[in-house]
């Protein structure tokens, strides 16, 4: 008979190593079902309606999941991520499930929409729930490791999804691939079942605020704690920085240059080796590293590298630099993570990642809309130049956010005081 898993308890100290590999081992099967089936839905698409139909894919499956993210996090915070995770979970299997015999027996559009628009609203929903579990099982002086290990996992699951997703669909089409992807969930439902037991659901607050006003929540925690804020600023700055030159300067580059697309199949390759190389590192040793060696300086190196990418002159000096830029990405993506959840006020871990989920979701069409018409005035190598130096925003306001004080709890309002009480089941951290 196999032994029964520990619960959770507010007492437990040290990092729950079984149940992070669980955890970690559960997202890389359900996100790399996630990609297979990105790329299976894309391809299909094309095939039934071109570019019109992608886009209709697209948005089905984007917008519900952004809109809500931030109902995800006000449940999360209301009803626990276990119960959210394996509701949604459940019904994400049967969804691709039905969805892989419809697509097995017609080919139209409108199915393709459907299921992607439902899978969207359960991703949107789901999202927070496994966001706020690492802060659960790993206390703060391994909270950093354990980000830098599922860093990892986020790192190679499209690398891996990707190419599976196209295989898919040559061995047996787009049902394949959702039934592949439908594989995925189940096994992170286990895991996940696994990973939560113990994570029972919150005592119910007499007259709290409604679900629609819970889910503002994360915004108004930015506005009233200064260091959750700022380190929110520091995450963002990157992200909006980094996404302009990844996924429109380095194309026109390398086609302005002659270079070719392997230019850009070799940069984008030496930088995820960097970042997985550093993200190894900082799961064996981030507890080891100050903070402000992660985040500030690693910050400041990630400006100076993206504007020598700017400037040099080959292929392979671009290659070098970016695999120096993904070593310094590597230890400072997970450190932005980890301190904006050390900064989160207890019982509000929902609230606080749904809308840094959102921010990293908004970031992508944001740094498009606003770099690409800079760029017809500023040029390719101008812009790059100006993401750099707008990069250099997240080590100041990281720097600033250590600075930060904790919050006073002594003059909050007694309604403050009831919406941040402490989750019953909530692991100190």
């Amino acid at each position: 008979m196999a032994t029964p898993t520990p619960p959770i308890t507010p007492g437990r100290r040290g990092a729950d190593r079984r149940r992070i590999v669980g955890l970690v081992a559960g997202q890389a099967a359900v996100q790399a079902g996630s990609f297979a089936l990105l790329i299976a839905m894309s391809w299909t698409a094309v095939q039934l309606g071109g570019r019109g139909a992608v886009t209709a894919v697209t948005l089905a499956a984007t917008l519900p999941r952004a809109l809500l993210l931030l109902f995800g996090g006000a449940l999360t915070d209301l009803l626990g991520p276990r119960a959210l995770l394996l509701r949604t979970t459940g019904v994400r299997v049967l969804v691709l499930t039905a969805g892989a015999v419809v697509t097995a027996t017609t080919q139209s559009l409108g199915p393709l929409v459907v299921i992607a628009l439902v899978d969207g609203v359960l991703l949107g929903l789901g999202g927070p729930a496994a966001g706020v579990l690492l802060p659960r099982l790993a206390p703060q002086e391994h909270l950093g490791r354990a980000n830098s290990l599922f860093s990892m996992v986020l790192r190679l699951a499209p690398l891996a999804g990707s190419p599976l997703g196209a295989w898919l669909v040559v061995v047996g089409g787009l049902p394949v691939a959702m039934a592949g992807a439908a594989a995925g969930c189940v096994l992170w439902l286990g895991c996940a079942a696994y990973v939560t037991h113990g994570m029972t659901r919150p005592a119910p607050v007499p007259q709290g605020p409604s679900l629609l006003r819970r889910s503002g929540d994360g915004f108004r925690l930015l506005a009233a704690h200064p260091r959750l804020r700022w380190m929110f600023v520091a995450c963002f700055a990157m992200d909006l920085a980094f996404l302009w030159p990844a996924e429109v300067a380095l194309p026109l580059r390398a086609a302005e240059r002659g270079w070719g697309v392997g230019a850009v199949a070799l940069v984008l390759a030496a930088f995820s080796a960097g970042a997985l190389a550093s993200a190894a590192l900082g799961a064996a040793l981030a507890h080891r590293l100050p903070a402000p060696l992660k985040l500030v300086v690693t910050g400041a190196g990630l400006a100076a590298g993206m504007g020598a990418m700017a400037l040099v002159p080959s292929p392979g000096a671009l290659a070098g630099t970016a695999a120096a830029v993904g070593l310094l990405s590597g230890l400072n993506g997970p450190a932005l993570l980890t301190a904006y959840q050390q900064a989160v006020p207890d019982g509000r871990m929902g609230a606080a990642m749904s809308t840094f989920a959102l921010s990293g979701i908004g970031a992508a069409p944001l740094s498009l809309a606003l770099f690409s018409p800079v760029s017809l005035h500023l040029g390719v190598t101008g812009t790059w130049l100006l993401c750099a130096a707008l990069a250099l925003v997240s080590p100041l306001a990281a720097a600033v956010a250590l600075r930060a004080g904790k919050e006073k709890t002594a003059g909050r309002s007694t309604a403050d005081r009831v919406r941040t009480v402490p989750e019953t089941t909530a692991t100190s951290v």
